[in-house]
Formats: structure tokens, C-alpha cells, sequence
């Protein structure tokens, strides 16, 4: 993740939200009960529509099939059509189906009523990327079943399609709700302070716990010119962690500073090491970081071997391109980046036989052929590796379609769960006035539409990219991890390690305001299902 350079928006995206749901993560079960004319090729049959007449329609154009259902509204207005869905007994099931829509929808929503949980699937989006993506929502039917379907209530020109629904007996959830709380302790440091909406003090780390989130990622640096996000901090910090009843994600850097696409240095007590010492340094170093958090009994879940390594890590040496014209090394060096990825995950077992290895990529807008081509050359040299991390924000990253399409191809391909490790929003394109440094997104045309620059908006945007990755064909999309939600701005706490007089281009999209106080909208996109309340958020809340 670039921090503090802007990066070139992409455009083109389908807004996608699944607001006040419970939790998904699409299992492979048996249709639970037939549901009549899924596909709508015998028109409206099976389906019940009402609002404003004749705005439900089919129409040419499905998602494997000839039709699918949209609903069109030329003069604005509500329009819904469903089904009554009677299962054989009662019990968790989860209702699926294609969607798209456009034209400046207000509000368009797959429904489930009438069976005991609530369940709504918010898609406000612009007809610019016409893409079909996979949505589920979950509900426990009793008493003798519920409805389901699709409402659309938007202005003039607001359309959505449905197609390929299905119902299957089952409940699934998002297994990860993390929060990226690296930068805590510094910001702690210089005068940070965090409170509930009422002013009350709080700890931002149990804070997010109360909340729901169930896991904690922290960036370890090998020597940063500050002290932080070195060993001893990552280890107060994921004690800390621990405490308030979460796991911790330990994302290595291998590096004394930020790594990224554009970035990817070498350590400095490294510099002058050839790549079978350096291979050694990596392990050793990884192994004493482990190990320490280990002696704290800090409760290490996944342990991450190098941050956005698209281009490769410690360059040249392990780079993947050429990252530095002329400087002698201009061919990949897929053999040493594998010596380096497998030193760091085999030293992981050793000291967490139990924790999940994860190898990070990112910029899936290149297209997921650009991952495929990364993952290939590792697999093919025997990596071994569990998880597939992504980074995805959606004003750099292409549409959630796209988002889906790469949890769904890598699942397969690789047979490996996938989890976005970094995402975020902002809540305001307004500079915090006690640190004017540039925000990284700060204009109203970076945005993805759909989504303002509010703390409704930034909620939304996470929950869709929790539940696009959840909702994708595979089941195997564990959910997502908000990037720095705790990093506010505070003089001297700035981006980079080697200068104090750096700035926050990031406390925008923090959830946060500028006051320290708790946006509530994001916070509660951390619980775990519609209507569970975690341990302790009341009483934070009081």
C-alpha cells in the first residue's frame, strides 16, 4: 500500500453494499427447495410484482441463459418482486442471485421477510461497468417459510437485474472481520486520544474488538528509523490484541519502511548480503519476531510473508520485473523470490505450526491474468503457502465484479481460500486541520460512485467488499481487513519513520473523526450477524 502518493482511480465500477445482514460466506450445500422459474424463462411465472405497474419486466440478456428480470423505473418510484420461499423444515438458509444495476439507482435490494431475520442487499451503482456479481443473503426460516426477492426504489432511470436465484439449506458467515491496528502505539504515543461517540475515553484496540472484529493485522519492519513496528512494539501491540479476545495477522515487510508495487527495499543490515545470506537473514529474522510473539503468548492466526509482492521483494534480488533500468540485474528472479517466500513460511511453522501463511498481491485492475501469472511461477517452485491475500480499495482497484472474479479464480486455481488483507474508504475528503498534509483520496471525482465521502458511505464500501468476497462462487472468500481504521492524525505520527515533520494522507478514511470520536457506521460493520450484539459494546457505548 502507497501511502502517500496518489495513484491513478479506476473507473468503471459496480457499487455494491450488503447493508444490516447477517453474515455469509457462500457454502456449497444442496438446493433446499426448488424455487419456481429461477432463470425467469417462462417471464414472470412463479414471481409476484408489485409497485409502480409495469416496471417489472423480462428481457433479453441473463447470465448463462437467454432472460433475466429488471425492473426499470422511468418516473421513479418502488417496484418489488418476489417469491414465497417454503422449505421442508426449519433452519438457516441462504438465498443467492446474480445482480447488476445502474442509472443512478437509489436503493435496489435482494429481500428475505417474514422468516425471522431481516435481510437486505443494498446496490446503489452507475451503468458504466454492466457486470453481473454473485450476492447471498442468509435468513432462519420457522413457522412456515419467508419471501424473497429483489425491490427497487430509486428516481427516474434507476434499473436492476436479477437472474440464476437459488436457495440453499445452510447458513454461512464472514470468518473475518479484521483491522489493521499497526500504527496504534506510535499515534498513542504522540497524543492520540479515542473516544465513544459520548466523549467517553476508550481503547481503540478493545474498542474494535466490542465491536465484533475478530482479528487484528500488524506490519513488522526490521529496523524503521523510528523504533516502531519493529519486534518490541508488534509485541506490545499484539499482546494487547490478545487481550481483547482477538487473533493477529503478522504481516512482514522485509524491509526497514514501507513496501508496496513501488517499493519493495532491502533491510539495511542486509544490504550488502548475497541471496543465500539473505535468505538466512529472512528466516532468522522471521523466526525471532515469531518467536518472541510466542513467548508473549500473543495469539498468532496468520502470518503474512511480504506486503504487495506483485513486482517481488528485497530488490533486485528477488524482483519479479525490471524494478531499476540499468542497474544490471533486468531479468525476473523467480528462484530467489521463491527461496525467500519458502524461508519465511517454513520458519512460520516451526514457531506456529497452526498459523495460516498468506501471500499478498494486489492491483487486481490489471486483471486477474496478472495474478494467475504471479501464483504460478511460486506454485510451480513448491512454495508452500495457505491463504491468498489481496489488497483491494475500490477507487484504485476496478469494480467489485472484478474483486469477485479474482476470489473466485484464484479459490480454484489454487485451491486456496482467499482474504482482502487491506481495504478502506473515506468518511470525508476534509483535512484534519492539525495535519494539512495532502490526503491520498481528497476529490469528490475519486470516489466510486455510489459510495460519498461520509461515515454511511465508508460503511457501506467496507460491507461490500466483505460481502462481495463472501458471496463468491466457491465459498472459499473468508472476508476482509479495514486498513489503519485507528490511524488519526497527530503531529509527529506521520507516514514516514525517517521524518518526524511527515504527515497523515490517510486519517480520512481512519474510523475516527477528526475529534478521535467513534464513527459508528463503520464500527458496526465489524458485528458478526444482525441482532448479535459482541461482549462489551453496550457498555462501550454508555
Amino acid at each position: 500500500m502507497q501511502h502517500h502518493v496518489k495513484r491513478a482511480i479506476s473507473t468503471g465500477v459496480i457499487a455494491l453494499v450488503l447493508a444490516a445482514v447477517p453474515s455469509l460466506s457462500a457454502t456449497a450445500a444442496p438446493p433446499a427447495h426448488p424455487i419456481a422459474n429461477p432463470g425467469f424463462e417462462e417471464g414472470l411465472t412463479g414471481w409476484r410484482s408489485t409497485g409502480v405497474g409495469g416496471a417489472a419486466r423480462t428481457e433479453a440478456g441473463g447470465v448463462d441463459s437467454a432472460t433475466r428480470l429488471t425492473h426499470w423505473l422511468d418516473d421513479g418510484g418502488a417496484v418489488t418482486t418476489t417469491q414465497r420461499f417454503r422449505p421442508a423444515a426449519d433452519g438457516w438458509y441462504t438465498f443467492s442471485a446474480s445482480v447488476k444495476s445502474g442509472g443512478g439507482l437509489a436503493s435496489s435490494s435482494l429481500v428475505a421477510t417474514g422468516c425471522g431475520v431481516p435481510a437486505v442487499t443494498t446496490v446503489p451503482s452507475t451503468e458504466v461497468d454492466d457486470a453481473w456479481v454473485r450476492l447471498s443473503v442468509s435468513f432462519r426460516s420457522f413457522r412456515g417459510g419467508c419471501t424473497i426477492g429483489l425491490k427497487t426504489d430509486g428516481p427516474a432511470g434507476s434499473w436492476a437485474s436479477l437472474d440464476d436465484v437459488e436457495v440453499t439449506a445452510g447458513r454461512s458467515e464472514r470468518l473475518i472481520r479484521g483491522a489493521d491496528l499497526s500504527g496504534v502505539r506510535k499515534n498513542e504515543d504522540f497524543g492520540a486520544t479515542y473516544a465513544a461517540p459520548n466523549g467517553h475515553r476508550v481503547d481503540p484496540v478493545q474498542a474494535f474488538a466490542a465491536a465484533g472484529a475478530d482479528l487484528g493485522r500488524l506490519r513488522v519492519w526490521v529496523d524503521p528509523a523510528d523504533g516502531y513496528n519493529a519486534l518490541d512494539d508488534v509485541v506490545a501491540t499484539g499482546k494487547r490484541i490478545t487481550a481483547a479476545g482477538m487473533g493477529v495477522l503478522v504481516d512482514f515487510h522485509y524491509s526497514d519502511r514501507w513496501t508496496d508495487p513501488g517499493a519493495q527495499g532491502v533491510p539495511a543490515a542486509w544490504a550488502h548480503s548475497d541471496v543465500p545470506t539473505m535468505t538466512a537473514q529472512l528466516r532468522q529474522h522471521t523466526l525471532d519476531v515469531l518467536t518472541a510473539l510466542k513467548e508473549a503468548r500473543v495469539d498468532v492466526r496468520f502470518v503474512q510473508v511480504g506486503n504487495e509482492i506483485n513486482p517481488g521483494m528485497l530488490w533486485p534480488h528477488g524482483q519479479t520485473w525490471d524494478v531499476v533500468p540499468g542497474d544490471g540485474v533486468d531479468t525476473p528472479q523467480w528462484d530467489a523470490l521463491a527461496g525467500f517466500l519458502t524461508a519465511g513460511s517454513t520458519a512460520t511453522s516451526e514457531v506456529f505450526p497452526e498459523a495460516r501463511v498468506i501471500l499478498h498481491l494486489t492491483n487486481i485492475n490489471n486483471g486477474v491474468g496478472s495474478l494467475t501469472w504471479w501464483f504460478d511461477e511460486v506454485t510451480a517452485r513448491g512454495v508452500p503457502f495457505d491463504v491468498i491475500g489481496l489488497s483491494y480499495y475500490s477507487y484504485w482497484h476496478g469494480s467489485f465484479a472484478d474483486l469477485q472474479e479474482a476470489v473466485t479464480v484464484l479459490s480454484d486455481r489454487y485451491d486456496r481460500d482467499v482474504l482482502v488483507v487491506e481495504t478502506a474508504y473515506p468518511w470525508t475528503l476534509a483535512d484534519d486541520p492539525v495535519d494539512p498534509w495532502e490526503n491520498v483520496i481528497d476529490l469528490e471525482s475519486e470516489l466510486t460512485p455510489g459510495y460519498p465521502a461520509t461515515p454511511e458511505g465508508q460503511a457501506a464500501n467496507f460491507r461490500a467488499v466483505q460481502d462481495v468476497v463472501r458471496s463468491a462462487p466457491g465459498g472459499r472468500g473468508l472476508g476482509a481487513v479495514y486498513w489503519e481504521p485507528a490511524w488519526t492524525a497527530v503531529p509527529g505520527a506521520g507516514w514516514d519513520p525517517a521524518d518526524p515533520a511527515s504527515g497523515n494522507a490517510w486519517e480520512n478514511q481512519a474510523m475516527f473523526d477528526h475529534e478521535g470520536r467513534m464513527l459508528l457506521p463503520g464500527f458496526l460493520q465489524f458485528l458478526p450477524d444482525l441482532g448479535t450484539i459482541a461482549p462489551g459494546w453496550r457498555a462501550l457505548l454508555r
